[in-house]
């Protein structure tokens, strides 16, 4: 799961020196780092690599031996229980989203040169045509621990599975007692109750869309009890003949790179892993369209950047997103 670093998560809690400290740590993970700051002196590093190394056996396609990669090869592969919940998350947002949000377009994501392997080289519509052949999660399967697909299909879910790597963590603090605390991996986050040594929500700031590679807040909000994702398109795209951009984002529908003026998107929800898709899903849907669907889904929230023909910055504020 190599990370994608579209949202810059910006920690604004600094101790008093008369303040209670947090325990906060941190390291490298999916091809990015963590950091994961909680109301305890108990260390838990240890038991944060462990999940981490589950999570990748299972899931990672930058893995050889991997539960997926091994799948994905048509070979033999018992799944465990981390990839059936993020399997039946995935079909439950296919669904939901029209097949906007699909896991099976891995094989195209690696056409276009977005992926971890399979680059095709004088890539043409004839090639994009066969390879879409293999595209639709609804022709993927689970019979008990095992997954049915077309040999051709290439299943990839680093649209969710470093959400869900999020509340793996997360769930574990909890399960450990701890009531405060904030993990995000390679900017998505989840928290729980409140920054202790600063007695307030979490403060999170949230990236500004550059193209020269550098990182600058574009706004901050307070969290608490809940998750964010984000996803943009300002840091990996294509550009054509005519100097305009395409997304990273593969539309499920054609295949092609995304071509959108939405720079980014932040999904607010009940949990990272379902954070971490709608924002993958959104990027790819007219800002009207997400306007529709989450009329219809209000215990999601989002916050779009978008560039207008002016090449200047809007914003767009779903939902009651936090100001």
């Amino acid at each position: 799961m190599k990370h994608l670093p579209y949202l810059v998560v910006i920690f604004l809690c600094f101790a008093c020196n008369n303040e209670p400290e947090n325990t906060k740590l941190s390291g490298p993970v999916f091809g990015t780092s963590y950091n994961v700051i909680y109301d305890s002196t108990e260390g838990y590093t240890k038991q944060f690599d462990s999940l981490f190394t589950i999570i990748n056996q299972s899931m990672s396609t930058y893995i050889p031996d991997s539960d997926i990669s091994k799948i994905n090869r048509n070979e033999d592969a018992f799944v465990d229980s981390h990839f059936i919940k993020v399997f039946e998350a995935s079909k439950e947002i296919y669904q939901k989203t029209n097949g906007v949000f699909d896991p099976t377009i891995g094989a195209v994501v690696n056409a276009w040169n977005f992926g971890p392997e399979g680059r095709i080289q004088d890539l043409d519509s004839l090639k994009i045509d066969s390879l879409m052949l293999s595209v639709g999660l609804d022709r993927v399967s689970l019979n008990g621990n095992k997954i049915i697909k077309p040999k051709a299909t290439f299943i990839d879910f680093n649209a969710i599975a470093k959400g869900y790597g999020v509340d793996v963590i997360a769930d574990f603090l909890e399960s450990q007692n701890i009531e405060n605390y904030l993990v995000e991996i390679g900017g998505e986050i989840r928290c729980r109750g409140i920054n202790t040594e600063k007695q307030q929500a979490w403060r999170v700031g949230l990236d500004q869309p550059r193209f020269d590679g550098e990182n600058s807040v574009y706004k901050a909000i307070n969290l608490k009890d809940q998750a964010m994702a984000t996803s943009g398109t300002y840091r990996k795209f294509k550009t054509d003949a005519q100097g305009k951009r395409y997304a990273h984002i593969i539309n499920t529908k054609t295949g092609y790179p995304s071509k959108t003026n939405i720079l980014s998107v932040s999904v607010i929800a009940e949990n990272c892993m379902v954070a971490d898709a709608y924002a993958t899903a959104f990027q790819a849907m007219e800002v009207g369209a997400i306007s529709s669907f989450l009329e219809y889904h209000p215990e999601m929230k989002a916050f779009l950047i978008i560039e207008n023909e002016s090449n200047e910055l809007e914003n767009v504020s779903l939902n009651g997103f936090p100001e």
